[in-house]
């Protein structure tokens, strides 16, 4: 079996292979190795291979060979967001505070992943301390869209979603604040799951998330395929109950989809997304109505109001004493937080009591319509270095395009993104699929259904239009 053919099956599609005795997971990690010395030096995806990855792939081996008690990952090679701590494997967070730091123990999210059998690969890049939707730090640099390296393949999770569209890993986990797992989603054409927030811990995370941010933040699975997905978030879950809904079960269901959220306009290509994907559900038996939800017009502002000094304040106490080691942007956040004035107490508690009224109402426009269908920004991948987007001959900021993501951090609601189509420049386009709390099985079943109808995750292709 070629290295393409093996590194682009599905993680289930490999497990399989592993439990089937058709392949080693020895051979496995190989492939997958010798995919990243081709393609990661351009890529710059991941950014440091775990040291003991061919021992992990050898203990799997013999496991298999002595038939022990196989969890579902047995002898998968999945990867892990740089700023998720590994034992034994650095993890910087992308600053140049931790450029050395080689944790002595593993967050909770990967102990749960070896205890179902799986290799750990690696580390995917992540901008410094996970701030911006572009992937790109001071202690390892920029990374590219594998469909189009002249693109940000987003962030924060940005190495993550680039290193699994490209096949570099069966699959990984990240983490989101303000759509740091779904955007870099949409932008690489693959799945990705933002679950509710508690779902699974963030213990061993930098930064962390504490306080207010604490009720936004998460940590989710990310692969090329749905099912994938659905197998990792069960584990990450330590339950294997979470199947995904059955699309029998999901005829009937209402979906209301929107593609303007009264605060960014989005690209005609989105707009022909979202359709796409209605489309689809519609095929499929589920009942769709066109309607924007009540509340999401506010959920960038409040975004902005609840977390953006906390998150500040938070960056300054991580600097505190070595300023001199933070990259440009996170200088910019601590020059400015040094300005600004501390909001007032009343004005965050007001915020809160909003959030809390139009999460309500939210949620009771949801009890009839379960499933929302939206955008997961306005536009697709846009070129590195950007701080403004075109939209419709109109510029945008890149944070005000992608307030369909932060709102769902803000009402903590579930979201999965899924690939329905690209743009004429061949750049993917996702879908964002939000449904109620702790609802995450019956988003993933509406995720399969509009993979099955729009085919999903395609590979990046190379100037000859082959597959990378």
């Amino acid at each position: 079996m070629t290295d393409s053919n093996l590194t682009s099956r599905s993680l289930v599609e490999i497990a399989a292979l592993l439990r089937a005795g058709q392949v080693s997971p020895v051979v496995v990690v190989e492939a997958y190795l010798e995919r990243i010395a081709r393609l990661n030096p351009e890529l710059n995806a991941i950014v440091t291979i775990a040291p003991d990855v061919l021992d992990q792939a050898k203990r799997a081996e013999a496991g298999l060979a002595q038939r022990d008690a196989l969890g579902p990952l047995h002898g998968v090679p999945i990867t892990i967001k740089d700023t998720i701590d590994t034992a034994g494997i650095r993890t910087t967070s992308g600053s140049r505070v931790r450029e050395n730091h080689v944790p002595s123990v593993d967050a909770v999210a990967v102990t749960r992943l070896k205890a179902a059998g799986a290799i750990i690969l690696g580390k995917t890049n992540t901008p410094e301390m996970a701030i911006p939707y572009e992937t790109n730090n001071p202690v390892f640099g920029r990374t590219s869209n594998p469909y189009d390296q002249r693109f940000t393949a987003g962030g924060s999770s940005g190495g993550e979603a680039a290193a699994i569209a490209a096949c570099m890993t069966a699959g990984g986990v990240g983490s989101d604040l303000s759509g740091s797992i779904r955007v870099p989603a949409h932008f690489c054409g693959i799945v990705g799951l933002k679950p509710t927030s508690g779902r699974i811990p963030m213990t061993g995370h930098v930064p962390v998330a504490a306080e207010l941010p604490g009720d936004a933040a998460c940590l989710g699975p990310m692969a090329r395929v749905v099912a994938d997905v659905s197998l990792l978030f069960r584990v990450l879950l330590a339950s294997e109950t979470d199947q995904p809904t059955d699309a029998k079960q999901l005829k009937g269901v209402r979906v209301c989809w929107y593609d303007f959220d009264g605060v960014s306009p989005v690209s005609s290509e989105t707009r022909a997304g979202v359709t796409a994907a209605v489309d689809a559900l519609a095929t499929a038996g589920m009942e769709c109505v066109e309607q924007r939800p009540p509340a999401v017009e506010a959920g960038s502002r409040l975004w902005v109001e609840l977390f953006a000094d906390i998150s500040a304040r938070d960056l300054q106490k991580f600097y505190s004493g070595a300023e001199d080691l933070a990259g440009p942007l996170a200088r910019r956040i601590l020059d400015s937080a040094k300005q600004r004035r501390q909001r007032a107490r009343g004005t965050l508690e007001r915020a809160i009591q909003e959030r809390n009224q139009l999460r309500a109402e939210l949620l009771a426009f949801m009890d009839s319509k379960p499933i929302l269908i939206c955008p997961v920004g306005a536009t697709a991948a846009f070129p590195h270095e950007s701080s403004q987007v075109t939209i419709n001959g109109g510029s945008v900021s890149v944070f005000r395009a992608f307030s369909y993501a932060q709102t769902f951090n803000v009402f903590d609601l579930p979201a999965v993104v899924v690939r329905v189509g690209q743009t004429a420049a061949g750049l993917p386009l996702g879908v964002q699929i939000v449904g109620k709390p702790f609802c995450e099985k019956q988003i993933l079943g509406v995720a399969a259904i509009i993979e099955a109808g729009l085919g999903g995750w395609q590979p990046p292709s190379n100037t000859a239009g082959n597959p990378i």
